[in-house]
């Protein structure tokens, strides 16, 4: 199958979009809404949307991995407009103290980005990546992934502290956080592209309890509708994501590292190759 995209910008909604004066369930004091009409956008024709692949939007922090000095890095997305105050905040982080803790900011394209230790693995640039397991496409898995083998794609960071943390992972006292490759679960039964038609997917469909869809064009180009554009809300509390098993995959004798034995990747190596009923089910040694 071909590379799906990535997800560079702000993704265009597949349908032509109005607003409304009403308060909106998305952004806190946010005054008014962004509905979706029935009208399919002329940027969505023209990227060839009905010969694109869907796939489910997943709700966390976009991140990226790339080579810094040599190595490695996942660049965490944070979306601040380059005024004078997120400016000075930003030159104070870099010489605080905080960013000896394992933090790496850089500012591109007028974005700022960090690098997180608490994603990554310090000392050994491994993450915990959550997709499909390759031997059954109906159950989830959780695996350690050198960041050598993401270089230059983007992924979804989700976890305990990430936007209210919809698929509920872990807890405060003991944070877990999975990277999610964009495109991971495609979506295979998906009715029409017509308003009414999704509406009723993801009010009454099982597979319909996510966050939304993005469709990956063939000219790589990225289209989605967020539950918001059609009236929704998000987020649930059964999401779709939380309804599959999931096995863990933490082999770590491939890697010749001495591993902290609070880390991460310790406590999920104790329950290696154990199966789980869904992502909520999964209990770490503390």
């Amino acid at each position: 199958m071909r590379r799906l995209g990535s997800v560079q910008r702000k993704m265009p909604c597949v349908f032509v979009t109005e607003v409304k004066d009403e308060p909106s369930a998305k952004r806190e004091h946010q005054p008014f809404k962004v509905l979706a009409t029935e009208t399919v956008s002329h940027k969505a024709l023209d990227a060839d949307i009905y010969s694109a692949i869907p796939t489910e939007k997943v709700d966390g922090t976009c991140c990226y991995v790339t080579t810094y000095k040599d190595q490695p890095y996942l660049w965490a997305r944070l979306d601040r407009k380059p005024n004078k105050q997120a400016d000075k905040r930003f030159k104070n982080f870099l010489h605080s103290k905080e960013n000896s803790k394992g933090w790496v900011p850089v500012e591109k394209n007028n974005k700022q980005y960090c690098w997180h230790s608490s994603v990554v693995n310090y000392e050994f640039e491994i993450a915990l990546v959550l997709k499909h397991c390759p031997d059954d496409p109906g159950l989830l898995e959780i695996s350690a992934v050198p960041l050598s083998d993401l270089l230059e794609q983007t992924l979804e960071l989700i976890g305990t502290n990430i936007n209210g943390n919809p698929y509920g992972l872990g807890n405060k006292k003991h944070p877990l956080h999975l990277l999610v490759p964009h495109g991971a679960f495609q979506i295979k039964n998906l009715p029409t592209l017509k308003h009414n038609d999704l509406l009723s997917w993801f009010e009454g469909c099982r597979e319909g309890k996510i966050e939304g869809i993005v469709w990956h064009c063939h000219d790589g180009c990225l289209i989605k509708v967020h539950r918001h554009h059609l009236g929704l809300c998000w987020p649930i509390p059964d999401t779709y994501m939380n309804s599959k098993p999931v096995i863990i995959n933490m082999n770590l004798n491939k890697y010749d590292y001495a591993f902290d034995t609070k880390c991460l990747f310790s406590r999920f190596s104790k329950i290696d190759n154990q199966k789980f009923g869904r992502l909520k089910d999964i209990i770490l040694d503390v």
